[in-house]
């Protein structure tokens, strides 16, 4: 327990010391938003889909934790690169909690990422009836996290170079993006669209973002909730065998 707080804290010591990296990661969500927000409104609304900002915001900041947690994964190749991870691994205390750890942390940077860009959007024109949903809606944002966050640590953990790492994840989590329905509705697409967007696991995290902060869930709420969970844990169960063989 105490090496999965240690490794929690120095995830979130390593965030709030690097400044130019908040402020970094928040120019992509912000262009979207502004970009696509009032770009593309317009059309959203004559269209009938309404205030297409509203319709936006979960997405993006669905998008924003999943970006700020997959690339958690660069983190542990630096660390492995120059021999932290070599000292952590050395302890004496399981492989498991020392990805734990280092998974709970990142996940916990995403949410805060999350959280900001989301305080953002009410400059832009984000509205809420009811503030006391942003409780539930943190929760989801660190589910989103977590699953990331364990994506990224599981695919960094067979992996030696950075740039290689970026590829691969690139390669992944754009796709997942665009198909998750953060920037369009999810009904009235073309069956393989939608087949496909159902396997997203983003798909499910953002559809309850929106169904608990607008109402507009398309998928139910508990089942995006249980597949969000599952995910998780299938991902959990993965990265620890690849955690566990790898070589500090």
């Amino acid at each position: 327990m105490n090496a999965i707080y240690i490794l929690w804290l120095r995830q979130l010591i390593r965030y709030f010391r690097s400044k130019s990296r908040i402020i970094g990661s928040l120019a992509q969500p912000l262009l979207f938003l502004i970009a696509l927000g009032f770009g593309f409104g317009p059309i959203y609304t004559k269209a009938g889909g309404g205030n297409y900002i509203q319709f936006l915001v979960p997405g993006i900041v669905g998008m924003s934790i999943m970006f700020t947690a997959v690339f958690m994964g660069i983190e542990m190749i630096w660390d492995r690169k120059f021999g932290f991870l070599k000292e952590t691994m050395v302890a004496p205390v399981s492989r498991f909690s020392i990805m734990l750890g280092r998974i709970l942390g990142g996940a916990t940077v995403a949410t805060l990422q999350g959280v900001l860009v989301m305080i953002i959007s009410i400059f832009v024109g984000f509205r809420l009836d009811n503030w006391f949903l942003v409780i539930p809606a943190v929760v989801v944002m660190f589910l989103i996290a977590l699953i990331f966050t364990t994506l990224g640590t599981a695919i960094a953990s067979i992996m030696e170079d950075m740039q290689g790492f970026q590829l691969i994840i690139n390669f992944l989590i754009m796709p997942m993006f665009f198909l998750s329905g953060a920037l369009f509705p999810l009904t009235g697409l073309p069956p393989a669209v939608t087949a496909i967007a159902l396997i997203d696991p983003l798909s499910y995290g953002v559809d309850a973002l929106r169904g608990i902060l607008l109402g507009a869930s398309h998928i139910s709420m508990p089942l995006n909730i249980v597949v969000s969970l599952g995910v998780w844990a299938i991902l959990l169960g993965i990265g620890s065998i690849l955690f566990a063989k790898m070589e500090a």
